[in-house]
This record gives C-alpha cells, sequence and structure tokens, in this order.
C-alpha cells in the first residue's frame, strides 16, 4: 500500500515526537502495569481491570503504529512569514458574507483541532483558502450550499 504524504507544521512535528516518547516510555509503563496489578488481584479470567487494560494497552500500541505512521510520511512545511499566499502554516482571517470574522491556522490533516482554530488543509475551507491572497474572495462548497469567504489578514 503506497503512504501518502502527511504535512506537518514544525511544531506538528515536534508535538507528535513528544508524543511518541511519550507512549513509548510512560505510557507503556503505565498500562503494563495496570496488567500485572490486574493479574496479582484475580488472575486474568472473568477480571474486568485486566480486560480494561489490554484494551488500553490495545489502544496504545495503536496510537503508537498511527504516530509512527504519520512521522514515517511527514513532509514539514516551513511556513514563509513573507510569503503573500496562504499556505500550511499561515494564520489567516476570514470575513463571512455576514461580515462575522473567524482566524485559522492552516495545517496539515494530522494537527488539525478545529476547535483550536487548526483547520486542515484538506478541509473544504483550507482547500478553498490555500493559495489565494489577502482580498481574494473563496467559495466553499458544503453540503447545502456554496459559502463566499473573503481573505481580509495573513501572517
Amino acid at each position: 500500500m503506497v503512504q501518502r504524504e502527511t504535512y506537518l507544521t514544525e511544531e506538528g512535528l515536534k508535538l507528535l515526537q513528544d508524543e511518541m516518547r511519550h507512549l513509548r516510555g510512560a505510557r507503556r509503563q503505565e498500562v503494563a502495569a495496570r496488567i500485572h496489578r490486574a493479574i496479582e488481584s484475580g488472575g486474568a479470567a472473568h477480571n474486568a481491570q485486566y480486560e480494561d487494560a489490554k484494551s488500553e494497552k490495545a489502544f496504545v500500541e495503536g496510537r503508537i503504529l498511527d504516530v509512527e505512521s504519520i512521522l514515517a510520511n511527514a513532509v514539514v512545511a516551513s511556513h514563509d512569514k513573507k510569503s503573500r499566499t496562504v499556505e500550511i502554516g499561515s494564520t489567516v482571517t476570514v470575513e463571512t458574507e455576514q461580515h462575522k470574522k473567524e482566524s485559522y491556522i492552516v495545517v496539515g490533516s494530522a494537527e488539525a483541532s478545529p476547535l483550536d482554530g487548526k483547520i486542515s488543509n484538506e478541509s473544504p475551507v483550507g482547500r478553498a483558502i490555500m493559495g489565494h491572497k489577502v482580498g481574494d474572495v473563496v467559495q466553499v462548497e458544503t453540503p447545502s450550499k456554496v459559502i463566499k469567504l473573503k481573505i481580509t489578514k495573513m501572517k
């Protein structure tokens, strides 16, 4: 299977590397200790604590595989602060047709966190604004309608 590139900001790369160190180190040790305690307290058969700990181990190992895959295919997008067009790492303010202003940081999909104002370059808004500059009006297709956004500020 061909892996696709995963775009990350420098900050995103560092966060994922830190998460990997934590998962492989302290987190694995915590889960192993939980499994050990559960076995000591009543064996593995019909033990809810043991089953919970095994589920947690599977989750941690799955997350390690996910992060390894992201890091193996990472392309660090170095944001040029002098760039006049929106790119990964840009902080962009847009204005809706209702004159509401919203600000986003454009990041790769692995870093996206809309509640934190970080939108993926692959999201509908991200795709629409990538490569555009201040003053441009872009169209964002949603399932129900097309929304127009004006890029008012970028850094």
